[in-house]
């Protein structure tokens, strides 16, 4: 069974910094990109990074140059770290991974940005 946990969301002052986790299993991680969203209250996901199997990145306009997407194949796992936050990057982010027809989410973790 596929499952994705974020973790390391919370509240933090404007300019401070957090580090989000995606922990994967019951798939082959390696061999799949993963996404990062944000969802703010009343609106639809945003893609805010990703990163390819291969380590290609992509960034939102809005998040590049403070945020960085990695990832640790032998830990299945995905990771945020965001930098400089404004308050604007307040939002549920989650992980995503696409596996041909099906799209795979977590339950998401809660970041405010305090300004």
């Amino acid at each position: 069974q596929v499952r994705l946990v974020e973790s390391g969301g919370g509240l933090v002052q404007a300019g401070g910094s957090l580090r989000l986790s995606c922990v994967t299993s019951g798939f082959t991680f390696a061999n799949f990109g993963v996404r990062w969203y944000r969802q703010d209250p009343g609106k639809q996901r945003r893609l805010v990074a990703m990163i390819s199997r291969t380590d290609p990145t992509f960034y939102a306009d809005t998040v590049s140059g403070r945020f960085t997407v990695s990832r640790d194949n032998a830990k299945n796992t995905a990771y945020l770290q965001m930098n400089d936050l404004k308050s604007e990057d307040t939002g549920v982010y989650f992980c995503n991974v696409i596996m041909g027809v099906n799209d795979y989410y977590g339950p998401g973790t809660q970041v405010t940005v305090s300004s």
